[in-house]
């Protein structure tokens, strides 16, 4: 101790409850950068296949079906292809029957999409018919590009609605205005849909048996649709798939045996060797 005075602690100044916060208040909830690119690439596929749907609107007109039959094509059958079969089908005069035959035949792809898309989507009970009736090229394709199961809901989620309503909206503009319209091919809108499919397919085929099977797939197609109804060639393009499946595997079998055979033939040598070095040492 030498006597010098211990300075008693100093106190610490009182809070003032009108200061400003010293810490920064936390972000804003902003969307992850994935989800806007989903978002994204969505409402643009959205766009552009929605607005074909005037071309559909002034040709099922100009096929004689009136505004309320064409919205209900749209509402409730709500697959391109098959609603542009059913009315070019009664367009050229032909039967109802075989014009819905037709339509129906186009729209069965859709159950195969389904197939995979209840996988990989997983969607709760109570919204399945909903899902069901969006699955469609577009909202499939967007769908399985994704990474994971998040964005391809919300992919196949955004497509959907964007291309249902746009779709609807424009169909009935379209059958509306269709004398003034005139032919939707004078403008280009009939081949809006078939390119942007084809457009998100072509990144998808990634390997030699995805690129053989589209190419076989619109060889078959092409060949069979001057012979077939509408609807029956692109089902037989499916046959595509396990033609190439199964040619693909008889190769990796092939490829096997060769280097089964390569591999019991380089054994061989390798036993004639060592022996040889054991006969050289005794």
């Amino acid at each position: 101790m030498n006597g010098s005075a211990i300075p008693a602690p100093q106190a610490a100044p009182a809070a003032n409850p009108d200061a400003a916060p010293t810490t920064a208040p936390p972000p804003r909830d902003t969307a992850p950068p994935d989800d806007r690119r989903v978002v994204r690439d969505a409402l643009g596929v959205g766009v552009a296949v929605g607005l074909s749907g005037f071309a559909f609107g002034v040709t099922s007109a100009g096929a004689g079906l009136s505004v309320a039959q064409t919205c209900a094509l749209s509402l409730l059958v709500f697959t391109g292809a098959s609603q542009f079969a059913l009315v070019g089908a009664l367009a050229a005069g032909g039967n109802p029957l075989t014009a819905a035959a037709g339509a129906f035949f186009l729209g069965v792809r859709n159950a195969f999409y389904g197939l995979r898309l209840g996988q990989l989507l997983r969607v709760p009970r109570r919204v399945r018919p909903l899902a069901a009736h969006w699955i469609i090229d577009e909202t499939a394709a967007v769908a399985l590009a994704q990474d994971n199961r998040r964005a391809a809901r919300l992919g196949f989620t955004v497509t959907g609605a964007a291309v249902y309503l746009l779709w609807n909206l424009t169909t009935l503009l379209g059958a509306l205005g269709a004398g003034a319209l005139g032919d939707p091919r004078a403008w280009g809108l009939d081949a809006a849909g078939p390119a942007v499919f084809l457009a998100l397919l072509g990144p998808m085929l990634r390997t030699f048996a995805e690129r053989a099977t589209a190419v076989l797939a619109v060889v078959l197609a092409m060949a069979l649709l001057p012979v077939l109804p509408a609807g029956l060639p692109v089902l037989l393009a499916a046959l595509a798939a396990p033609a190439v499946l199964l040619l693909d595997g008889w190769r990796s079998r092939s490829a096997d045996a060769r280097a089964g055979a390569r591999g019991e033939a380089r054994t061989v040598e390798e036993r004639m060797v060592e022996e040889r070095m054991v006969e050289g040492e005794r």
